[in-house]
């Protein structure tokens, strides 16, 4: 369900499975609120940098099987979160739609590129020198991108251009992807309907 209010645009989904459970809220026009409970830590962790960095209030309760790994509750959370950031746009009027950050963390620097495209594209480039972080397996990083970009119907590409640490580099991904997204999303006064000559996104 789509809200668009004055207080900010906000949607909430729902996915219910043989493997997942997962309720999540997002608005766009936030202040960082978080709430995430989900059976994967270091997933919560990126989760809680990705809305403090986009300034995003995100709630997020899920629970999946785990016992078997954490693919299904990774990839069901970018399809949700995907899904309420597509809904919570609308029309897509009035927004900025691209947008490029960098972010370094430490010895790691990530860029992130955004087009709210209504093309769904993604795109990573990393060479990460571990295959875990924790018991996390960073494959997952791919997985959740994809997802997202896939249900929100946006073009993303993400860079990590250096780095030795795959904990350092992660985490920039996930602070340049709410950076980015904060940016292209939001409303430029000078913007008349759609930022597109097709007129539609």
């Amino acid at each position: 369900m789509t809200e668009q209010t004055k207080a900010g645009r906000s949607s909430a989904v729902s996915r219910k499975t043989n493997e997942t459970d997962i309720q999540l809220a997002l608005g766009v026009d936030g202040s960082g609120e978080v709430s995430i409970e989900t059976d994967v830590p270091f997933l919560n962790h990126m989760l809680d940098l990705f809305a403090k960095h986009g300034q995003f209030d995100l709630k997020v309760e899920a629970r999946g099987d785990v016992d078997i790994d954490d693919h299904h509750t990774v990839e069901d959370i970018g399809i949700c979160l995907g899904q309420a950031l597509r809904e919570a746009l609308g029309d897509k009027a009035g927004i900025k739609r691209y947008a490029s950050v960098f972010v370094p963390m430490d010895e790691a620097l990530a860029q992130v590129v955004i087009d709210i495209s209504n093309r769904p594209h993604f795109e990573l480039h990393a060479d990460f020198p571990s295959a875990t972080v924790g018991s996390f397996s960073v494959e997952l990083v791919h997985e959740f991108l994809w997802k997202l970009a896939l249900e929100a119907r946006i073009t993303l590409h993400v860079i990590v251009h250096y780095g030795r640490n795959t904990h350092h580099m992660v985490e920039a991904v996930f602070k340049a992807l709410g950076r980015a997204l904060d940016e292209a999303t939001s409303i430029d006064p000078r913007v008349k309907g759609v930022p597109s000559t097709k007129g539609v996104l």
